[in-house]
């Protein structure tokens, strides 16, 4: 795992630097982990979600390495501060589904009900997807920290642990900052 790490960090350096054939060695490499963590956050989603996890690991990469590969210059000093990027792009995606689905050309406002199962209908979870990325912006204005680490359990599911070694801030801190951001999070979401 440590050499798949620092190969992913070489790589890393060479997309920064600007070498074409860096991207396409990047992606067999955290296509899995990608794969997987798209996989998590998409079973957290309301039946009837059309976004498949396979297409937000694709959507997700080609936002990351295409920005790259245009000139937008991004840093990536190490795996843990790409995954974070990853996190980021998987959140936005997933968000600007939810606002086309919630816009009226989509069908807003109505839902969508499936005859065979019509006393088992769900709410949509796009709603509370809007409310959950308005609230984390809002977070994002008073705590940035808070809201990153957020970022990295909700929508890219990593673990606390993990999430603590890719912001460079210890497990302990991270468990604290997780529990006021929920609260927090919780908190604006019900318009406490």
């Amino acid at each position: 795992m440590l050499v798949r790490m620092s190969e992913a960090t070489r790589i890393l350096n060479a997309i920064e630097a600007g070498d074409p054939a860096a991207a396409a060695q990047l992606l067999p490499l955290v296509y899995d982990e990608l794969r997987r963590l798209a996989k998590q956050k998409m079973a957290m989603e309301a039946p009837g979600q059309t976004l498949q996890a396979t297409a937000l690991v694709h959507e997700a990469y080609l936002r990351l390495v295409g920005n790259e590969q245009r000139g937008a210059s991004r840093a990536w000093n190490s795996r843990g501060h790409f995954f974070a990027a990853a996190a980021e792009a998987m959140r936005r995606i997933m968000v600007d589904n939810a606002r086309r689905k919630a816009s009226f050309k989509h069908g807003g406002g109505r839902d969508r009900v499936d005859m065979a199962e019509a006393d088992l209908a769900a709410p949509a979870a796009s709603d509370d997807l809007l409310a959950l990325d308005e609230a984390l912006t809002q977070l994002a204005e008073t705590d940035a920290q808070a809201a990153e680490l957020v970022k990295l359990r909700y929508f890219a599911g990593l673990s606390s642990k993990q999430a603590a070694t890719a912001l460079g801030i210890s497990s302990r801190t991270a468990d604290r900052t997780w529990a006021y951001a929920r609260a927090w999070l919780l908190k604006k979401m019900l318009g406490c």
